[in-house]
């Protein structure tokens, strides 16, 4: 391979399309459910109501998680509007820096090259890049959990005690802002995986250096008073929310989120698909180098292995899992790749061998699959109903596009890797941020049905401003937010458990009670699903159809149609 220095105005040239095409497909898809609906309705009853200590959905008080991502969404609304492009920009934000910040660190620990290697990685890791154009809070516990990573590696970079302290208080703001994210994993994982470092590397010395008195108070700081303020006007949120939402979520399957112990593995697999050889490769070198150095001597590379185990293995032995709690792994596995990458690059200057048949192999790999992709298109919703088939056969075409892109980008890196090993590593990330784009940007064909925006445009001019909605048997987690209105629970309050309990006279506990209610309220409207409206039909409860979908139905009571 030969033009391996890092060349400035590509790389620049190459970020601001990598910008235009990440930060440009985040309003192309509508809202799905659970979480996108949820966290972006959260936001606007948050932005409507004026009240940022108490987050409720429906209007029913939520305290599964903390409120930093709601509290960022709810300011994005007051500043540019409430719509969808609004709804992702924080977890694109997020990720998006995090890409950059993944780079800087690893321009400073290891070399130039090293950086650029490092952010190319990241950028094009099929779940980050998924993850960033998702309205959840895993890409923003992700992305505080990889600052508080990066941070602690660079204080342990440099030789100036200010710019450490500097960068240890950084390293304590991080895991504050994890916290305010998604609870006490924000401190929880990091100390575990110190703890473990320090295990591993007979490293004890490291506890020294955390700057612990003045980061702890930090933490406070910026933690504290939400917690404190929630508490003191819901004397109910502390046991809930580190009784119910911590320790039992993480030991009892009442959260009907088991799995099997290797659960998370198929999705580190595709997660970081691209850059397995060289993230496995720099998983084996920290072994090495943790055999061979000193044992008190810091290794940034022990102590990303030991993050992306023990993160690995935590979740593995939780009750309560989902595909995105596996994201914090993925800016450690990039820095890993970077260094990989640099380091083969800079022996096949100085060996001729090395990178070049073994990446040539990689690029060509991803060729076959790409072809092997095709004979699996019919695949593509094989199960599904006789309604949804147009929906599948649109998304098949996103899917062939994808497939054709990865063909296309990973054969020219392969020609490429002879003589421009810089530019076939750049071609091959590219094509796979560009396959994943496509991918996720095309589900619209089949996340349009599941979303509410649909019936919401239909109904919204017929329900007047003042009218009660309920929601019948269902909880609904897009609706809501196209409507831009809450609905009262009947029977079935779904993950609004809690909030119905504490405020037991919002809701309505059965279903012949929401039957004596509608009979005596004719100016109420109501939500349901088809069977449900059927059946209801069927008893003879006066309603009239005024919207629906494949999955909802919107009814009214027949007085206001007269």
């Amino acid at each position: 391979m030969k033009q391996t220095s890092v060349k400035p105005s590509l790389v620049i040239t190459l970020l601001v399309i990598y910008t235009i095409i990440w930060f440009g497909t985040l309003n192309y898809r509508h809202l799905i459910p659970s979480d996108e609906g949820r966290y972006a309705e959260m936001a606007r009853e948050m932005l409507s109501s004026g009240d940022w200590i108490t987050p409720r959905y429906h209007d029913y008080k939520y305290f599964e998680k903390p409120p930093l991502h709601i509290w960022a969404s709810a300011l994005i609304f007051q500043g540019f509007g409430i719509g969808e492009w609004q709804v992702r920009m924080w977890s694109g934000l997020l990720g998006y820096l995090t890409i950059l910040l993944v780079g800087f660190t690893a321009w400073r620990l290891y070399s130039p090259r090293a950086g650029v290697l490092a952010a190319v990685a990241l950028g094009s890791a099929p779940m980050w890049v998924v993850g960033g154009h998702f309205n959840s809070l895993d890409t923003g516990l992700s992305a505080f959990l990889a600052a508080a990573l990066c941070s602690f590696l660079l204080a342990q970079h440099t030789d100036r005690p200010h710019l450490r302290n500097r960068w240890m208080l950084g390293c304590w703001c991080a895991m504050a802002l994890a916290t305010l994210s998604k609870g006490l994993i924000g401190i929880a994982l990091p100390a575990m995986v110190f703890v473990v470092y320090a295990l591993a590397n007979w490293h004890w010395r490291i506890w020294q250096e955390l700057n612990l008195l003045k980061g702890l108070l930090l933490l406070l700081a910026i933690t504290a008073p939400w917690f404190i303020l929630v508490s003191i006007r819901n004397p109910e949120f502390a046991q809930f929310f580190f009784i119910n939402e911590h320790f039992q979520r993480f030991t009892q399957e009442e959260h009907s989120r088991p799995g099997p112990i290797y659960f998370f593995l198929p999705f580190l697999l595709l997660g970081f698909l691209p850059w397995l050889p060289q993230a496995s490769s720099g998983v084996w070198q920290s072994w090495q180098q943790r055999r061979n150095q000193h044992r008190t001597q810091f290794s940034s590379l022990v102590l990303l292995t030991c993050w992306v185990l023990v993160i690995l293995g935590f979740f593995s032995l939780s009750q309560s899992k989902l595909p995105g709690y596996i994201m914090p792994i993925f800016p450690a596995l990039a820095l890993l790749a970077g260094y990989v990458l640099d380091r083969s690059l800079s022996e096949f200057n100085s060996e001729r061998n090395g990178l070049s048949i073994s990446w040539k192999v990689q690029t060509i790999f991803f060729v076959l699959l790409g072809l092997i992709g095709f004979a699996f298109l019919p695949l593509i919703g094989f199960e599904a109903k006789p309604d949804e088939l147009l929906a599948y056969a649109a998304y098949t075409q996103w899917v062939i596009s994808a497939l054709v892109v990865l063909i296309l980008f990973s054969l020219t890196a392969a020609l490429l890797a002879k003589r421009h090993a810089l530019a076939s590593i750049y071609c091959y990330a590219m094509g796979f941020f560009i396959t994943c784009t496509i991918a996720g940007t095309g589900h619209e064909a089949l996340g349009r049905a599941v979303s509410g925006v649909d019936l919401a445009a239909q109904v919204r001019p017929l329900i007047p401003a003042d009218a009660t909605i309920y929601s019948v048997r269902i909880l609904d987690h897009t609706f809501p937010f196209y409507l831009g209105r809450t609905m009262v629970m009947v029977e079935f309050p779904d993950e609004l458990e809690f909030g119905v309990t504490q405020e037991p006279s919002r809701w309505v506990p059965t279903l012949d009670e929401f039957i004596k209610r509608w009979q005596n309220e004719p100016t109420a409207y109501a939500m349901m699903v088809p069977e449900q409206y059927a059946a209801l039909q069927k008893a003879g409860l006066p309603m009239q159809e005024i919207g629906r979908d494949a999955r909802r139905v919107v009814v009214a009571h027949p007085t206001l149609r007269k």
